[in-house]
């Protein structure tokens, strides 16, 4: 059993920087809350978006399930840009583009669940993104942090 230490944060559990080893997102922190039993080959995770922070942008092969646990922001969802907050549930297909985005001026923390044997991340070549930019929705969305409206 897990215990909740403080605000967010779960006794014994290390609190990481989402990725290490590139800077496709800004502000975001993971915590595997459970990983693997023999008859539930899972990971369930928890992941904080700081305001003004975004995950990156990518697809791969398995599918995921995203809880919105607290604050509220906006998420990519193949070629739909989509509200979310706390108490939603978003099911994230295979090769589905996806990313989530604290641009509401608070936190945005979710729980995501995913198989523990799993593909690596996709990003977008040139060619996506020139699609992702070609929607006005989508590119008002990847660009509204990034200082280029």
């Amino acid at each position: 059993m897990l215990r909740k230490q403080h605000e967010y944060r779960w006794e014994g559990v290390d609190l990481l920087r989402y990725k290490e080893q590139d800077d496709t997102f800004r502000d975001v922190t993971r915590q595997v809350l459970f990983r693997n039993a023999p008859d539930i080959p899972c990971e369930w995770r928890y992941f904080e978006v700081a305001p003004g922070g975004w995950s990156t942008l990518e697809h791969h092969e398995h599918t995921h399930w995203v809880v919105i646990f607290r604050g509220r922001g906006e998420a990519l969802l193949g070629d739909e840009v989509v509200a979310v907050a706390a108490g939603d549930a978003v099911e994230i297909p295979a090769w589905t583009w996806h990313q989530f985005r604290a641009n509401q001026g608070e936190e945005l923390g979710f729980f995501c669940l995913v198989n523990s044997v799993r593909d690596k991340v996709t990003l977008p070549r040139e060619e996506d993104r020139a699609r992702f930019l070609a929607n006005p929705k989508i590119r008002k969305f990847l660009e509204a942090d990034n200082g280029e409206e």
